[in-house]
């Protein structure tokens, strides 16, 4: 039987974080333009504050162990079997809120894209890390 493996949802987790960090590197200046230049935001991970990097640790270590559930109680244990859990949480809940957000929040769709991409790379990401890693 398959368990939850807490070293391998720290690892996730952390491996998530740095993988959001380079997207919004890569995605910030765009970001920041959809923002119209929010003084609030930024696209320079050496300016966000501490206490927003934490928070954001901490969001990551709790989907990773969401995820991490639905890998063991849905017996996923392969790389491929994990690719499509990804997708799936990814379509069913990060794609269809900020459909949402767009819709009803008048969210700029360019800006909810580039979210949904971070998290389209993001939730795949962590499903396979837990699925795969076995020892």
């Amino acid at each position: 039987m398959l368990e939850i493996h807490y070293l391998r949802v720290v690892v996730t987790a952390v491996s998530a974080f740095v993988m959001s960090s380079i997207w919004y590197t890569v995605f910030g200046k765009a970001r920041m333009a959809l923002l119209d230049q929010d003084p609030r935001a930024t696209a320079d991970m050496r300016k966000v504050p501490t206490w927003k990097k934490a928070t954001e640790l901490a969001r990551e270590l709790v989907i990773a162990y969401v995820v991490a559930r639905f890998v063991v109680q849905l017996g996923v244990a392969d790389w491929k079997a994990a690719l499509q859990l990804g997708v799936w949480l990814w379509f069913g809940f990060v794609f269809m809120i900020l459909v949402g957000a767009v819709t009803w929040d008048n969210v700029p769709w360019k800006l909810a894209a580039i979210h949904a991409g971070d998290w389209l790379v993001k939730l795949p990401l962590m499903a396979v890390i837990l699925a795969v890693w076995r020892k």
